[in-house]
């Protein structure tokens, strides 16, 4: 009994020194193995491993792409416009012991930290050696890739390799947004207005054709009016003529009632004339015409 006392201790610790020397790999990441912080073992396929207990310790690392969004930061082209840039990166730990001896245990945090420290650098660089239309444009792509290129040299010594840089934004200082927002509303205004002035120069011109072409119309239609207003009179006179050819008393009577109803119009009934006119022949007797 005392025996087995004695004997499961033991084997409780050596259970745990077991366990404690056997560490796994996935396929998501790697490590190092480290002895009193220095580098012993690279581990950078998955998989089962041993490493000795209490004294050597196993520090892991992401071995995904992972991302970086840059601190917006003013760069100022060759046009001398200002600015605000707007990146983001992606990049991997390539060489896992240049990595450890760049930046110690403090890991990824002071890796993104210097990191964006060179994008930023090399976003100014490159961004300040051409002019705002271009970083505006669809030139921007291939600014990126410069800007990637240029900072893989530097991320090598830090055993990090960049994947992409992408420009996500790029806008105008916020002091300066105000003023170019009344320059565009300025110029919008001015176009408003010249479209208002062709349209009214067009206007007048559809007017001028419209009032040119009311009076031709009219003219033509007095002209035709007049036409045939002529030659209605040339036809009453014609069956006057022949009406008066045919019984030339009766039309002078009628025209004489004709002159009576005209003259009497309206309930005029006073005319002041000569006694003997021949205007009221008719309406005498027969002996006194």
């Amino acid at each position: 009994m005392n025996r087995a006392t004695l004997l499961l201790p033991v084997v409780v610790l050596a259970l745990a020194a077991a366990l404690s020397a056997i560490f796994i790999v996935d396929e998501r990441e790697k490590a190092l193995v480290l002895q009193f912080g220095q580098i012993k073992a690279i581990r950078e396929e998955p998989g089962l491993y041993f490493k000795l207990p209490l004294i050597q310790e196993v520090v892991r690392y992401d071995d995904r792409i992972l991302g970086l969004d840059v601190e917006p930061l003013e760069v100022t082209p060759l046009d001398d416009r200002r600015l605000v840039v707007d990146a983001f990166a992606r990049y991997r730990i390539a060489d896992l012991q240049r990595f450890r001896q760049a930046v110690g245990a403090s890991g990824v945090a002071l890796a993104e930290n210097r990191i964006d420290t060179i994008l930023r650098a090399q976003t100014r660089e490159v961004l300040g050696s051409v002019t705002s239309s271009e970083i505006l444009s669809e030139d921007r792509a291939a600014l990126a890739t410069q800007i990637r290129d240029a900072s893989r040299n530097e991320a090598n010594s830090l055993g990090v390799e960049i994947i992409d840089v992408r420009l996500k934004r790029t806008d105008l200082p916020e002091q300066n947004l105000d003023a170019t927002f009344a320059r565009m509303r300025a110029e919008r205004e001015r176009e408003a207005a010249d479209e208002v002035a062709r349209g009214n120069e067009a206007a007048q011109r559809v007017r001028a054709q419209a009032d040119r072409t009311k009076v031709e119309l009219v003219s033509d239609a007095q002209r035709q009016a007049e036409i045939i207003r002529g030659e209605a009179d040339a036809r009453r006179n014609a069956v006057f003529a022949e009406a008066y050819g045919a019984d030339p008393e009766f039309f002078d009577f009628y025209r004489s009632l004709a002159a009576y109803r005209a003259g009497i119009l309206g309930g005029n009934s006073t005319m002041v004339m000569a006694p003997n006119s021949e205007f009221f022949d008719y309406l005498k007797s027969p002996e006194k015409r």
